[in-house]
């Protein structure tokens, strides 16, 4: 993908001739680390990157599509980011933000246009220094994001003079590391350090409000009314931007021949009669197009019918209340049902083919777990929602916590194709029915559902909001991460290479472990044979012993807190912890004791009580 500064074009306007680019990134990046809204930096400057709206996309080439997740987020289809090839056009702009830079040789502080007039901007025209972007941006909890006020920060605490002019300046004291030694003064004789800027309510106490401002909007986006204290980031942290993501995987019977040729042609059928679908495909050929002749019109057409009755969802992705989390959503439940049945590998299924392995009766069998199913080839499609500030994104969040993609709603968004292999564990129910009633199975949930409530509640400022986080979720969430740390070790892939994606509610108890990347190389088959019966059964013994004992026991086992927001209990980095990219919930909502047990015995986990593994309840 290539950046390029600039203002953006009305998609109705013709574009100015391109302009060079200025940088470039991974399209994978795009969706993950640097997508819209987020500030990147290039060189000695930094920019924020523009909205979709000011994107030059390939309107043929770019599209991914997949029915079920586009159905529930109310778009048409999805975008592949520009590329950093020629064909990407304009790409993906950049604006500068933040605006204000300062000089290292005179130390003015001030707005980037107040240095100098073009071509020689990056450099202060007194020192010739290459100026320096702001350390410190404003941000609020609803995705805003604003230059810090400098200015407000230096008069707070008193009146400013009148009898002279006001100019700011950055003075660095290279003795100490700390903010006490960045220090703002302003000719009028007032100065402040930055201590205690990063403080909750440090800017809310001299009467700061958030402005509402969207840069990477550009500077005609209105401001949305907003009365939250903003929080003082750094330029780089990354609190200040959290990426909000959606996932499906393409899963029968929206994987087959007929669903992959009306990805592009579903626009032209659409609402159409019999009669004009079969007109229209005589006339484009498509039949003919598939490998398989056996398909009729009356078989496109009925595909046409199906995929009809998907866009007409309301746009929304259902959380199941037992749960409250994507993992008990519709697109899980159908997902869940397609992972528990044989989808054998042929060429009406070249998206998702999911098998069981072969019988070993030598095999020990493996514990609590009720069904094994390798998923020898998936796709899954990941697409950009939106994105947070200063919080991470939670399921519960509703639309106004979320930095908006463009100025007006779009037909699509950014999302990038995976291709991958893994292995679905569906536990058995009845055992984890009866562990998640024991009294000491519920005191440990209580303690978790008790904290998130309580962050749920700060940042919906609904005071009688409760979580709805269960037992089992933390069980089946807390075995996916022991197991993705036993499989990087035995498969040949880093644990940051292996993802999770958890299938929780009254009806389900399953976890997919998967590795997926950009192209064929994820289904290599590395992961494939941890899923073996001989070998499943070592491997979950091993990942039992080895998280039985933690090198921060005691003090990991016998926490009551521990982890962001204090929504973890026995879980640290040297015991069930795993790299962002691998969890679904930002390394929350884990628990090993779930699995062991705590020592006392007051909360048996659950391989403790089915009594399966002598090892663990020694």
């Amino acid at each position: 993908m290539a950046l390029r500064s600039g203002k953006s074009a009305s998609a109705t306007v013709p574009r100015p001739p391109a302009r060079k680019p200025i940088g470039a990134v991974r399209r994978a990046q795009q969706i993950t680390t640097y997508g819209v809204g987020a500030m990147i930096a290039i060189g000695e400057q930094s920019f924020i990157v523009s909205g979709l709206d000011s994107w030059k996309v390939d309107d043929d080439a770019s599209v991914v599509s997949e029915p079920r997740l586009s159905a529930r987020l109310g778009v048409a289809d999805f975008r592949l980011p520009p590329a950093a090839s020629p064909p990407s056009g304009d790409g993906v702009r950049v604006r500068r933000f933040p605006a204000i830079y300062s000089c290292r040789g005179c130390h003015k502080l001030q707005q980037w246009g107040k240095f100098a007039s073009p071509p020689n901007r990056s450099r202060c025209p007194e020192c010739l220094v290459d100026l320096t972007p702001s350390r410190f941006v404003v941000a609020c909890g609803d995705g805003h994001l604003d230059d810090f006020p400098y200015w407000m920060w230096v008069h707070s605490r008193s009146e400013p003079s009148t009898a002279t002019g006001h100019r700011l300046s950055l003075h660095t004291d290279r003795r100490t590391a700390s903010l006490r030694g960045v220090v703002i003064r302003c000719t009028c004789g007032k100065q402040a350090s930055m201590e205690g800027a990063f403080s909750g309510m440090a800017l809310g106490k001299i009467g700061i409000r958030c402005a509402g401002r969207r840069p990477w909007l550009g500077a005609a986006a209105p401001v949305e009314q907003c009365n939250r204290v903003p929080r003082t980031l750094q330029r780089g942290s990354s609190a200040a931007w959290f990426p909000r993501m959606r996932s499906a995987l393409s899963i029968p019977p929206w994987d087959g021949p007929l669903q992959r040729l009306l990805d592009r042609h579903f626009p032209m059928f659409r609402d159409e009669s019999d009669a004009e679908i079969e007109k229209y495909a005589l006339k484009l050929g498509l039949l003919d197009r598939l490998k398989d002749d056996t398909y009729t019109i009356r078989d496109l057409i009925l595909a046409v019918r199906e995929r009809e009755d998907l866009s007409r969802l309301d746009g929304t992705v259902e959380m199941d209340a037992s749960t409250g989390h994507e993992a008990s959503s519709r697109l899980r439940q159908e997902e869940y049902a397609k992972l528990i049945r044989t989808t054998p590998e042929d060429p009406n299924h070249i998206r998702f083919v999911c098998v069981p392995p072969k019988a070993d009766e030598t095999a020990a069998p493996v514990p609590a777990i009720e069904q094994v199913m390798l998923v020898k080839r998936l796709r899954e499609v990941r697409v950009l929602e939106g994105f947070t500030r200063v919080e991470m994104p939670m399921p519960t969040d509703t639309a106004a916590r979320r930095g908006a993609l463009s100025l007006k709603p779009m037909a699509w968004l950014p999302a990038i194709e995976v291709i991958g292999e893994g292995v679905f564990l569906r536990l058995d129910q009845a055992r984890v029915s009866a562990w998640e009633n024991l009294p000491g199975t519920r005191h440990r949930s209580r303690l978790i559902r008790a904290n998130h409530s309580l962050q749920l509640r700060d940042r919906s400022r609904d005071p009688v909001a409760e979580s709805q986080i269960t037992a089992r979720f933390i069980l089946l969430h807390t075995l996916a991460h022991v197991l993705i740390n036993e499989w990087s070790l035995d498969a040949g892939y880093p644990a940051a290479a292996l993802r999770e994606r958890l299938y929780v509610s009254p009806e389900m108890a399953g976890v997919l472990i998967y590795t997926a990347t950009s192209d064929s190389a994820g289904s290599l088959g590395g992961i494939i044979g941890q899923g073996e019966p001989a070998k499943l059964a070592r491997s979950i013994d091993s990942a039992l012993r080895r998280v039985s004992w933690c090198s921060a026991d005691p003090l990991c086992m016998e926490s009551e807190a521990s982890g962001t927001d204090s929504l973890n209990l026995a879980a640290c980095h040297a015991c069930v912890l795993l790299p962002e990219t691998s969890c679904e919930t930002n390394n929350s909502f884990l628990d090993r004791a779930a699995l062991i047990g705590t020592p006392d015995g007051t909360a048996p986990g659950l391989y403790e009580f089915i009594g399966q593994d002598s090892s663990v309840t020694a």
